[in-house]
């Protein structure tokens, strides 16, 4: 869940993950998959690690998520 308004994006649910900006199904599930095959991020820049998430995209995120 979120803490200090950051949502920790190695435990969010798809549902939570679609809250942010610019993420809707499609990249909430990539997100899940990745890190179920994958493991936990380790960092936020991990999420360019992603399919069809590209640096833009994780700096517009960077403010809104963590990791933990």
């Amino acid at each position: 869940m979120a803490v200090g308004g950051r949502l920790n994006i190695n435990t969010a649910t798809s549902t939570e993950l679609q809250l942010l900006p610019g993420i809707g199904p499609s990249l909430a599930a990539a997100i899940v998959e990745y890190r179920a095959a994958s493991g936990p991020f380790r960092t936020v820049s991990d999420l360019d690690k992603v399919p069809r998430i590209g640096p833009k995209t994780v700096e517009r995120l960077r403010p809104l998520v963590r990791v933990e």
